[in-house]
């Protein structure tokens, strides 16, 4: 959450920074900033988008400069509580993701000393402190104030006092460092300067970076040296742009032929799965993350337990970390999050390694931060950058298909018999994957009929139950109409209630062996008049007798069919947000990465 950038070179910085807040507008678009040395500091910041920023910046000079793009957390979003903010003298410019945890007494303790604050938010704290704690060098003045402070951050600093160095400090939230042709870039994820350089070191916690025309010198808060690993990104910068679709979802969503194939690369053949799974013989497995990758993994619970006999319990990493889990060293602890930078599932696994548990990640980002914490599995979906997680979601969906097949062969509890006639089944899906998304005219058309809808009800069962979930939380992120997800077979128990005429259903009915029970339960939704759409298999000739609409997906095995079904609602909320000219990339209080608690 909130984007940070900063450039140093022999360019002038300004249409830089503002290229690099744009490629990163998806992290926060509450209010933007911009701040440069030329003879001085000289700061820009307003309530509202980069372009917003951009209408009232004049034509800069300096090649050194700091930018930010805000997701409010201390603050209402305003121009005064934008970053960067400054110390009283104008000496200093900070800007800032993450959460000064003390910054009341912090502030409490500067005001005594006579500094005075404009800001409701909590990094205003860090100018004052490095101004308060100045020695005649910013690095070591910048070590000095992190000293007092308590919480995450990644910082990038200017002062006038050492006009030709960026300081750059990073804890807990992530800082990405490109490497150029005598210039260099700071950006809080990769995607934002992949069109500058693919070099770049990802700072890792507790490190103090700085970064001048020369080069780039990393120490520890302790001062020692360290010599970070140059990282070579495989992404494009093309992979980022929008190339020609109205919005990044949309493109991402159409992009997932492609993804699944990358996914799939070199890891299934005529042999089987070829994945590098952690102690097969674990007594159980606990899956943590939060948002869409929750949903994952309780898709991913119904698939381990199938193909491999494991028990599998699936837990919010918000609140895992909370409930002093019952761990030991028999258990294996899957994390699932995209950006690889969730604060509560780094935490969550953090606490999981703290209890002697196996640990594996499923992450989207080479050298984020979960990487460092564990072994880990990339889905290779590639840049991401609509708010609303598609691609990244169904490439989640195949790794852990193909966990869940590794797992069931070396523990022996699936033939390689049946593994191959499933292998077969994975192989077709990116085609069929792309089958779906030749029928978004159609799936469009639906969707517009219930455009104008108060609320949505999705079910599903078995494994479809969390398809019915993501669906619901897609089309609430994106159009903002209440939707509701749930377990088919717990009608009876409360969501009957919510029942009235003319309320659309969402029913996903793939064939498997709840399918007769999932048309009992359209049964009982049409009964108390409801009106329902079904997501169901090409050859499926009952289903258009008990529903009002049927969006078809092609036939494949019943665990590839919720990955289907996902794509189908991904258009689906797609085309009813486009519909009501909702900001789709930009989601109203949503952020890509949730490096906060």
């Amino acid at each position: 959450m909130c984007g940070i950038v900063g450039y140093i070179g022999t360019s002038k910085a300004v249409p830089v920074i503002f290229d690099l807040l744009k490629r990163l507008e998806y992290r926060g678009y509450d209010s933007a900033g911009i701040a440069t040395i030329g003879s001085s500091i000289q700061t820009f910041k307003t309530e509202g988008s980069v372009d917003d920023l951009v209408s009232i910046t004049p034509d800069l000079a300096g090649c050194i400069g700091i930018g930010h793009t805000r997701w409010a957390t201390h603050g209402v979003p305003s121009s005064e509580n934008a970053h960067p903010h400054c110390d009283n003298a104008g000496n200093v410019a900070v800007v800032h993701n993450g959460i000064i945890e003390n910054y009341i007494e912090l502030k409490d303790e500067l005001i005594g000393s006579g500094h005075e604050f404009v800001s409701e938010t909590d990094t205003e704290v860090l100018p004052h402190l490095i101004s308060e704690y100045y020695n005649g060098g910013l690095e070591s003045s910048v070590r000095n104030a992190l000293s007092k402070v308590q919480g995450s951050y990644a910082l990038a600093v200017i002062s006038t006092d050492d006009p030709d160095k960026i300081v750059v400090a990073r804890k807990d939230s992530p800082l990405v460092l490109g490497l150029g042709d005598s210039e260099f870039f700071v950006a809080s994820d990769a995607s934002g300067i992949l069109k500058y350089t693919k070099n770049v070191i990802f700072m890792n916690n507790g490190e103090i970076g700085v970064i001048s025309r020369e080069g780039v010198e990393i120490t520890t808060m302790d001062g020692a040296r360290v010599e970070n690993k140059v990282e070579t990104l495989e992404w494009t910068a093309e992979a980022a742009e929008k190339s020609g679709y109205d919005h990044f979802m949309q493109k991402e969503i159409f992009e997932q032929p492609i993804s699944i194939r990358e996914t799939f690369s070199g890891r299934i053949s005529s042999e089987g799965v070829n994945l590098e799974v952690p102690v097969p013989n674990a007594r159980r497995i606990v899956i943590i993350a939060c948002g869409t990758s929750y949903h994952a993994g309780l898709f991913g619970r119904y698939a381990i337990e199938h193909f491999a006999r494991i028990p599998v319990e699936v837990e919010i990493a918000s609140e895992f970390r909370y409930t002093d889990p019952i761990l030991d060293c028999g258990d294996l602890v899957i994390a699932i999050t995209q950006s690889g930078e969730t604060a509560d599932t780094l935490a969550a696994i953090r606490e999981a390694g703290s209890k002697d548990s196996h640990k594996l990640g499923i992450t989207n980002v080479l050298g984020s931060s979960i990487t460092r914490e564990c072994q880990c599995i990339l889905t290779r979906a590639g840049p991401e950058i609509g708010v609303a997680a598609t691609k990244s979601f169904t490439s989640q969906l195949a790794v852990l298909l193909l966990s869940a097949v590794r797992l069931g062969r070396l523990r022996g509890a699936l033939s390689a018999a049946d593994e191959n006639d499933f292998i077969y089944e994975l192989k077709q899906m990116s085609a069929n994957i792309r089958r779906v998304l030749n029928c978004a005219p159609s799936i469009r058309e639906c969707a517009l009929l219930f455009a104008d809808a108060e609320q949505f009800l999705f079910m599903g069962r078995g494994a479809n139950y969390p398809i019915a979930l993501e669906g619901a939380l897609k089309l609430k992120e994106i159009s903002y109409i209440p939707a509701e997800g749930f377990p088919a077979g717990e009608l009876k128990h409360g969501p009957l209630a919510l029942i009235y005429d003319g309320v659309p259903v969402i029913a996903i009915a793939t064939e498997g062996m709840v399918y007769d029970k999932m048309l009992g339960n359209i049964k009982e939704v049409k009964a108390r008049g409801a009106i329902v759409i079904g997501i169901a298999s090409e050859s499926d000739t009952r289903i258009a007798k008990y529903v009002d609409y049927v969006l078809r997906i092609p036939d494949t095995d019943p665990w590839i069919a919720p990955v289907l079904a996902s794509v189908v609602l991904q258009l689906f909320a797609y085309y009813i947000a486009y519909h009501k000219r909702c900001e789709i990339d930009k989601p109203r209080n949503l952020a890509k990465s949730v490096t906060v608690e």
